[in-house]
């Protein structure tokens, strides 16, 4: 293998897309489902170079010869080098993160933020919202440790908060519609940011915008820009305009894989012009009202 992607479950990654839409070389997705063959692969080292998640982005540091200290810091790599033989770790969700809270104008400055979740992406927002000038960082669990100052969900709504991000998989595909925070009781919230980018808005970004917070938005184009800086360290090169080929191709992303929804009044050509968008676009036509019919048994009246 050359380039690609290692993990336990990789099953809905965008990543072997982004990465060939980005630079047309072949990118493999190599799902390892245990710990023993994470470490098998990587003691083989035979590949290129690799991104790496979900749950090795720790593991990974062992067999590092160098680590970036950005990444030391955080305690988890995420792009891994092979330099004859010897293997360099770095962390661009990091740089990701940052791209994405500039991009939509996210003010960390005198901020008090609040972080759901306390895994190894909670550590990289959290560095990016401290080397950005927030004032407080709070760390929310479901199961908080009073010893290290974590808060609940309930105690998170009245923390003064005025950015909340979530790094948490609560909202993520298949399991859509959960939300643990109640950011309507929260009127101070300036930002609300989700690493979950499947789907691209999360409940917890909905109920955002419904309660009108200035900033909401979902993870997709961290997840974009952290490829195309991992694509530098691959290829051992900057790209001219990083800025500008991450919103390439998370434009290109949202074209081919949002979906598209018609709503309108019985009668108004939903289904007529659903299935002609499906035809002209390669797409699957779904009709909700089949399906309640099909799942629930009895005729939508």
């Amino acid at each position: 293998m050359e380039y690609g992607l290692i993990g336990a479950k990789l099953g809905h990654s965008y990543s072997k897309i982004i990465h060939e839409m980005l630079c047309g070389y072949h990118y493999d997705l190599c799902p390892l489902p245990t710990e023993e063959e994470a470490r098998a692969f990587l003691a083989k080292r035979q590949f290129k170079a690799i991104n790496v998640t979900i749950p090795y982005k720790k593991l990974v540091m062992e067999y590092c010869s160098y680590i970036d200290p950005r990444a030391k810091a955080i305690g988890a790599v995420n792009t891994v080098v092979n330099k004859n033989g010897l293997l360099y770790g770095y962390n661009t969700d990091y740089m990701g993160f940052s791209h994405l809270c500039d991009a939509h104008g996210v003010s960390f400055a005198g901020k008090t933020v609040v972080i759901l979740g306390t895994g190894g992406t909670h550590n990289t927002t959290s560095a990016v919202a401290r080397d950005k000038g927030a004032a407080k960082v709070l760390t929310v669990s479901r199961h908080p440790d009073p010893e290290k100052g974590e808060l609940s969900y309930a105690e998170a709504v009245s923390s003064g908060a005025q950015i909340v991000i979530n790094t948490t998989p609560a909202g993520m595909y298949p399991n859509v519609g959960v939300c643990n925070l109640d950011v309507a009781a929260m009127p101070d919230l300036e930002a609300v940011v989700d690493v979950v980018y499947n789907p691209d808005k999360t409940e917890l970004i909905l109920r955002a915008e419904e309660a009108g917070v200035p900033v909401a938005v979902g993870g997709l184009e961290m997840l974009v820009a952290q490829a195309v800086y991992a694509a530098e360290y691959f290829l051992d090169r900057k790209f001219e305009d990083a800025p500008v080929e991450i919103r390439r191709i998370t434009a290109a992303l949202r074209r081919d894989m949002l979906n598209i929804a018609l709503i309108g009044m019985p009668s108004s050509g939903k289904t007529t012009l659903g299935r002609m968008l499906a035809k002209n676009l390669g797409r699957t036509f779904v009709d909700l009202d089949e399906e309640i019919v099909k799942t629930d048994g009895r005729s939508i009246p």
